[in-house]
């Protein structure tokens, strides 16, 4: 079996421990000072590091202590914290907090509408329950159609008559002079959460992440940070503390986030300036008042930051660390934020999902390895260490080197599986692998190539069509006659079951200008100029104000072939009327 090895050393062998001990008690912590961990981005209060870890312990106390010093939450009771909560300190605390009880938890998305919300108990079987208080009139008949026990939800942010919240948990164990509850053991399989994959295509599914993978993750991004080091030092903080500020504003319920602000954060001191959610304008306050050095994003909040008609006013000077993950960014996309940026900043790509823990692929700094790495534009990179990659077709068979397959991952931070779902596990976890469901390709030198999701890829005639590889020839079209664009199969082949490219458009100024029909008719032009006839635009070109996605960036183009195709409906129906 020929497979793609990590070119980076394996992380240190550690215990079978909860990973608690990793996170909070490793030597070095000792002579870390007493920083600034946590500001409210809205709010501007502040947390120190010390007053977070005494937080966060009297917390698990709350949690886990029998009755009546806390709630007695035990896994071996079966126990699932479910959390539907916007991102805040406390929503941290919590997490971390379920950690050390080895305790479970489900991280529900606080975008969740009750359809959703219901799949999500359903499937995580949680047990109690901990949301911010404006969300509760969504929460409670969900909770009671599902049959939760209503008295076992809590409230996150805010307050609510007659329901305990974080803050008053926190506030009994500390009036009774409750003792630390202490650290329960764990082991590499033991359950630490479950996370919800996008659900992109179908109900989200549910992940588990064990102790032992958050602990290998972890061990990855220690040997990444150490072998960067090595070859590049990045400028100096300039915020008041002399410390490192990242905007924390992904959501905590996404793997990106979770791993971001929650966990790799404590690998060394720095200050998380926290946003409940996404705003642009209170992120283009945040980062000169705080000095924000560090900034994680996706491509989605790139496409707003460099069409913001302010950005250029919007002194960036601070910001030396720049990532992108959750989703492909193009690089167009990519160039232009390139050149907001002080020169001296890095910007970094990497490919991940949530069932290998968070990521798979980085790009990598650019001499490390003792010169044996490169950076190559438009290439995703090099495996992390520990993992193994192999690249498959669709018959089974190993694809070449240069050619696309599915890819492939093998490693300790590949996921338990899936919760309740034994047949999307058997699908995707297969032998030790992990079937990632996306297509790349691998050159000679270890390099992965991003080429397509594998569910996304059209039939045409026989042929495969990467609905990436149209929508790159769109976006390059000379005049820029569009900011953005997406490309999906719709009805109208040769079968009933062929489904035809179609793209969908938000228009640029310069577009906009020439009007949609000349606009429509370039696109078109262009389009069969560069690609493949099995690869035109059967479906046609649609424009629209904005292409829909997810909170974390991903494309959610079933919600426009819904649309087209109840257009496509009705307009037929209104024929049929109009011939009687």
């Amino acid at each position: 079996m020929v497979f793609v090895k990590s070119p980076y050393p394996e992380p240190p062998a550690f215990p079978q421990v909860n990973a608690h001990h990793i996170l909070f008690k490793r030597p070095d912590q000792a002579a870390w000072p007493d920083f600034t961990l946590h500001i409210d981005a809205v709010s501007g209060q502040r947390r120190k590091y010390s007053e977070f870890v005494a937080h966060m312990n009297d917390l698990a106390t709350a949690l886990g202590a029998p009755s009546p010093h806390g709630l007695g939450f035990r896994k071996e009771g079966g126990e699932i914290v479910g959390i539907m909560m916007e991102n805040s300190s406390d929503y941290i605390a919590l997490l971390q907090a379920c950690i050390i009880i080895t305790t479970p938890f489900a991280l529900i998305s606080s975008y969740s509408t009750a359809f959703e919300l219901k799949h999500a108990l359903t499937l995580s079987k949680a047990t109690s329950l901990f949301v911010d208080a404006k969300f509760l009139p969504i929460v409670l008949p969900v909770a009671k159609e599902v049959g939760m026990d209503l008295s076992r939800i809590f409230v996150g942010r805010g307050n609510a008559p007659g329901r305990k919240s974080i803050v008053d948990l926190v506030n009994d164990v500390r009036a009774k002079s409750v003792p630390f509850i202490g650290i329960r053991p764990a082991t590499k399989d033991t359950l630490a959460y479950l996370v919800f994959s996008s659900g992109t295509s179908g109900l989200p599914k549910a992940v588990m992440i064990s102790h032992g993978n958050l602990i290998y993750s972890i061990g990855q991004a220690a040997v990444m940070g150490q072998i960067n080091a090595q070859v590049y030092t990045p400028p100096p903080p300039v915020a008041e503390e002399g410390l490192p500020v990242v905007l924390a504003f992904l959501p905590l319920h996404h793997t990106y986030g979770l791993h971001s602000y929650s966990y790799r954060a404590f690998l060394a001191p720095g200050t998380l300036v926290i946003m409940d959610k996404w705003d642009i304008d209170v992120a283009l306050r945040c980062i000169p008042q705080y000095k924000v050095s560090g900034i994680a994003l996706i491509p989605s909040i790139v496409h707003q930051l460099v069409h913001h008609p302010k950005i250029e006013q919007v002194d960036l000077s601070s910001v030396t660390q720049l990532g992108s993950g959750a989703a492909y960014l193009p690089p167009s996309l990519a160039d232009k934020l390139s050149k907001l940026i002080a020169g001296n900043a890095s910007f970094s790509e990497g490919y991940g999902m949530s069932e290998c823990t968070i990521a798979a692929i980085t790009q990598p700094v650019e001499g490390a390895l003792g010169g044996k790495l490169k950076r190559i534009p438009g290439c995703t990179g090099v495996l992390l260490p520990g993992m193994d990659g192999r690249t498959v077709r669709d018959d089974g068979t190993e694809a070449d080197i240069n050619e696309t397959g599915e890819l492939w991952l093998r490693s300790p931070n590949v996921a338990l599986g899936y919760w309740n779902n034994e047949k999307a596990d058997k699908e995707t976890f297969v032998d030790g692998w992990l079937k990632t469901g996306d297509k790349f390709s691998v050159d000679k030198d270890g390099n992965f190539w991003f080429a397509d999701r594998s569910k996304d890829t059209l039939k045409v005639s026989g042929a495969q069509v990467s609905p990436m590889e149209i929508e790159n020839v769109l976006i390059a079209h000379p005049d820029k006659l569009i900011i953005d664009v997406t490309v999906a199969g719709v009805s109208g082949g040769r079968t009933s079951d062929e489904k035809v490219p179609r793209a969908w458009v938000v228009l640029s100024a310069k577009g906009k200008g020439k009007g949609a029909a000349v606009t429509i008719k370039a696109l078109e032009k262009w389009s069969k100029a560069n690609l493949s006839k099995y690869k035109h635009l059967r479906g046609g070109i649609g424009i629209v104000d904005e292409i829909p996605k997810s909170p974390t960036g991903k494309v959610l183009r079933r919600i426009l072939q819904e649309q087209y195709e109840k257009a496509v409906v009705a307009a037929q129906q209104e024929n049929v009327r109009a011939k009687l």
